[in-house]
């Protein structure tokens, strides 16, 4: 079954699966998103959850390089606490022909976890 913000819902046709997170992936940036309601097997009701960031910037081995600097660590070195806020906005996101969920930003992937990724180096 799916794993909703509110436990009473369900939708047959996402049984056996676990996923309670439709991250947004804007190009090489994540963005965490929980699933609040299945409206049907192609349309889903999502909010942005809350990220605060938790790593030094000792944590993403920065060195000169690039414009300017380069973070060496900047996918293992980022550490979020991420936590749901019922006052962000709801919004739809619709399942595609070819499989893809989108939203009015761009691509969501469904996913067990809540994940943030900013990508320092782009």
């Amino acid at each position: 079954m799916i794993k909703f913000v509110d436990p009473n819902e369900t939708h047959p046709d996402f049984k056996g699966q676990e996923c309670g997170y439709a991250n947004f992936h804007g190009w090489s940036d994540i963005e965490p998103c929980e699933i609040v309601r299945v409206v049907s097997d192609k349309c889903l009701e999502v909010r942005y959850m809350d990220a605060e960031q938790l790593h030094t910037p000792e944590d993403l081995g920065w060195v000169p390089g690039g414009f300017g600097h380069i973070a060496t660590n900047n996918h293992d070195g980022q550490k979020w606490k991420i936590t749901s806020n019922p006052k962000n906005g709801v919004f739809k996101i619709r399942r595609h022909k070819n499989g893809d969920w989108k939203g009015p930003r761009g691509r969501h992937c469904l996913s067990d976890i809540p994940r943030k990724h900013y990508d320092y180096n782009f």
